[in-house]
């Protein structure tokens, strides 16, 4: 068993460097560094907030699901992140890209993926045509989580995972 925790821990630092060193470039440096912020705790409040007042449902609707589903889904970041403090890979991988002011707390896992999944999830199964915007956006974020040398993949599979797992749950008991 800790064979294969290991190899996976090499494969997580091997995808890691791969995103990290080998997709670098000025391009993704500006779109990367701006759109991570789709993920943070300032825009999805804002989004889902400004979704519930200003639109009509089934908007409106969704935009409160979207919106508990991101208020419950920091519940298991804040236990996972305590329970498993890993340090954050650009303190320990040599050479890794990263940017202004990056984040010192725990990495694991992904907080901004966890929630940019949380609430365009509900939008997705509740408005399936927004899935065609919304996806590339989610999985952008969670892409740019490891380009910004802030997150191993691991992170972010693991905030898409929960993000996803509690936006369908909220969806199903609020349906």
């Amino acid at each position: 068993m800790q064979r294969l925790f290991v190899k996976l821990t090499h494969l997580d630092q091997r995808l890691f460097v791969a995103i990290n060193t080998g997709l670098h470039g000025s391009f993704l440096n500006f779109w990367l560094f701006y759109l991570t912020h789709m993920g943070g705790a300032t825009f999805t409040i804002a989004a889902t907030i400004l979704l519930w007042i200003f639109t009509p449902d089934p908007w409106r609707h969704t935009a409160l699901i979207a919106a508990a589903s991101l208020a419950i889904s920091h519940i298991p970041v804040a236990i996972a992140k305590k329970t498993y403090p890993r340090v954050r890979p650009y303190l320990t991988l040599p050479g890794t890209n990263t940017f202004r002011d990056p984040l010192t707390d725990h990495s694991f896992p992904s907080g901004h993926t966890t929630a940019i999944f949380s609430v365009t999830m509900p939008f997705m199964v509740m408005e399936p045509v927004t899935s065609f915007i919304l996806a590339p956006i989610a999985m952008m974020v969670g892409l740019s989580r490891i380009y910004l040398g802030l997150h191993y993949p691991s992170d972010v599979l693991a905030g898409a995972v929960i993000g996803t797992g509690v936006a369908l749950g909220t969806v199903a008991l609020w349906t």
